[in-house]
């Protein structure tokens, strides 16, 4: 799963192999269908192929995406429920790519509308004046996807329409039809229209939303207009609102087909996946190389974040959080790295004292817990490390490890130290020169050595065999009294 994505991109339109009329349209065999049964013709066509009906959406293949290939054969509309950062907006927006990629709408058309079956009094007149000679332009299917963001100030008029009063001052009368400036939902008729926290939407909004998909029609001072529109209607929630105890309407409610429940990643490695697909890493600046660890780490601080006791876990913990905080520590890894002089920039374990801030506002901690949030990240922190330091790490020889500290020795480390201070430790405490090599890997730089040395310190504190003085960034290791 993933952040949101934009819909597909728009090619250049080739005019010259497609009608421009209406009778050359219908010469042409072109058949008018429902968008219903265009997202079922195309996503048959992939089912049947063995493709995916969504691409760049991760960790929803064996649970969210087959009900949604379900809710699509069967001609359903579709609420998604989940907590914010699920992919809810990314996988409606991937719904545009099922859409065909062009289709014939009357030309100067607000509503898109069909050249055989026209609804708007726009349409309907200029294809009773000018019959098969009916101009006729090609509508891209991004231009067929409609969004909107429900809010309690949301008004009839956004999604509905309003008398638009310039077209009033130009002469026509109130009562002509022609004066109607239409919302957002017919502006999307032939297509895909998506409200974002349906619940949000005031009582009133939803009746007359309820009135254009149901009814078919429109009901604007004192118009009353027919308006048979052809749409998909998807729509996201949060779980805890969408109950019979939240604000959504009864009727509206039982207008969808399909109720599908998103989830977050289910695993670290998924979660790995999706901050390498969705983080902007900025390699066209500089050399930067991420451990696997250290990615792992990020992700893992996520995992444990919405298994916590401590969080509201009804406003869930996004996979932006997991992303915003790989970026924020990468960002300080660079920072350090400008000033040092390093040439690669490696992320550190001390660099991870970065998240704060991008943690900070992304979690919502409990009220006994309140004031609290910086302790708790660094708790999380901590556990992340030990996680995956044991799952990955193998010391056999952790005695002579221990013995490089007899003597009082202590180890600097800190996000503004160079890559040379680590190579100093390692000469003067050969012991821990093997297995540093062996997490940083063979043919590992100077700064993936340091980095990997500092995961070895803090996972060997973390074990409970060496202390740990900690300030902010800045850590310093030695033997653990006995």
């Amino acid at each position: 799963m993933t952040s949101a994505a934009e819909p597909t991109s728009k090619p250049t339109l080739p005019v010259e192999d497609l009608p421009s009329t209406l009778g050359a349209l219908r010469a042409s065999g072109w058949e008018s269908t429902s968008v219903a049964d265009e997202l079922r013709r195309n996503a048959t066509a992939l089912i049947a192929r063995g493709e995916p009906i969504v691409t760049g959406v991760l960790g929803f293949d064996q649970t969210v995406i087959p009900q949604l290939e379900n809710a699509i054969l069967a001609g359903h509309d579709i609420i998604l429920l989940g907590e914010r950062g699920q992919a809810k907006t990314r996988l409606i927006r991937a719904l545009v790519d099922l859409l065909d990629e062009w289709i014939p709408v009357v030309a100067g058309s607000e509503i898109n509308d069909d050249p055989y079956h026209p609804v708007s009094r726009h349409a309907k007149n200029l294809v009773a004046e000018l019959g098969d000679e009916t101009p006729i332009s090609w509508l891209h299917r991004s231009d067929r996807y409609g969004e909107k963001l429900a809010t309690p100030d949301t008004s009839i008029a956004d999604l509905i329409g309003e008398v638009d009063p310039i077209k009033v001052a130009e002469g026509r009368y109130l009562s002509d039809e022609l004066t109607v400036h239409y919302g957002l939902v017919p502006r999307v008729n032939r297509g895909i229209f998506a409200i974002n926290e349906l619940p949000d939407l005031a009582e009133r909004i939803q009746v007359g939303l309820l009135n254009v998909l149901e009814e078919r029609d429109i009901q604007i001072r004192g118009h009353r207009i027919r308006l048979p529109l052809d749409l998909v209607l998807v729509a996201t929630a949060n779980p805890e609102d969408y109950t019979n105890r939240g604000r959504i309407i009864t009727p509206l409610k039982d207008r969808f087909g399909a109720q599908i429940r998103t989830h977050y990643p289910r695993e670290t490695s998924l979660e790995v996946q999706i901050l390498r697909q969705e983080a902007k890493v900025p390699h066209d600046l500089y050399q930067v190389v991420v451990p696997d660890y250290l990615e792992e780490i990020v992700a893992e601080f996520s995992q444990l974040a919405r298994r916590s006791g401590l969080l509201n876990q009804r406003s869930g913990v996004s996979v932006r959080l997991t992303i915003a905080n790989y970026e924020s520590v990468i960002a300080n890894a660079v920072r350090r790295t400008l000033r040092t002089g390093d040439q690669v920039v490696v992320p550190r374990i001390s660099d991870l004292a970065a998240i704060v801030t991008s943690t900070q506002g992304k979690i919502e901690i409990e009220a006994m817990e309140e004031g609290r949030e910086e302790d708790l990240i660094a708790q999380f922190v901590a556990a992340s490390v030990l996680q995956v330091f044991r799952r990955r790490v193998v010391l056999e020889e952790s005695a002579e490890l221990l013995d490089a500290f007899e003597g009082g020795v202590v180890v600097h480390a800190g996000d503004d130290l160079p890559a040379a201070a680590y190579l100093e430790v390692l000469a003067e405490l050969p012991a821990l020169e093997p297995p540093t090599r062996v997490i940083a890997g063979e043919g590992a730089g100077p700064e993936e050595m340091a980095a990997a040395l500092e995961f070895l310190l803090d996972g060997l504190h973390l074990t409970k065999r060496l202390n740990k003085d900690a300030s902010g960034p800045r850590a310093l290791y030695r033997q653990k009294k006995r």
